[in-house]
């Protein structure tokens, strides 16, 4: 991926799936879990939001600290940025288990929820047209779940945009595996 622009046109996609093929169905069908240990739609989207609750707030205080002069716009990784995104990359079929605090199994949601994770996906946006004129290669952000581990701004971009890509394609499998009959009516 490695460019704003990338990332920016794959938030976008994001964005647009999740309206063209979530917010028309009904709570019910955003709340079917194929089995008791997955998510469902809404819990995948929910995992995604406590995300954008934390990273987007901080990539914000990071951009805004390290705008100004003219910075290479090209991102550049570090080992544990490289290991961060092989990790959520969609085409790694390796299970993550996830922090507790970050897992939404068995959440009472609503379409709040996809509401929210639209709003996020506005604001990530903003963010990364900002980014534009930011040091992306600044180690500024510190992990959620250890915080004395730093990555870089631009792979953060990267990472979140991968991390909701991975979750939204998970999403995707739930709804093919929806009740014919409901998911008709």
């Amino acid at each position: 991926m490695n460019t704003l622009e990338q990332i920016s046109r794959t938030v976008e996609n994001q964005k647009h799936t999740v309206i063209a093929a979530f917010v028309p169905l009904e709570l019910s069908l955003l709340n079917y879990k194929p089995a008791p240990d997955s998510w469902s739609i809404l819990e995948c989207l929910e995992h995604l939001n406590r995300y954008s609750r934390y990273y987007n707030q901080v990539l914000a205080k990071a951009i805004n600290a390290n705008t100004g002069s003219e910075h290479e716009q090209k991102i550049s990784y570090t080992w544990l940025g490289k290991k961060s995104l092989d990790m959520v990359r969609p085409d790694n079929g390796k299970k993550s288990k996830t922090v507790r605090h970050m897992n939404p199994n068995n959440s009472q949601l609503s379409h709040q929820t996809l509401e929210e994770f639209l709003d996020h996906q506005t604001e990530l946006l903003q963010l990364l047209d900002k980014a534009k004129d930011a040091n992306l290669n600044k180690k500024a952000i510190p992990v959620e779940f250890f915080k004395l581990l730093k990555l870089r701004i631009g792979e953060t971009l990267e990472f979140v945009a991968l991390h909701q890509e991975r979750h939204l394609q998970q999403a995707l499998k739930v709804k093919k595996q929806l009740p014919v009959t409901q998911a008709a009516a």
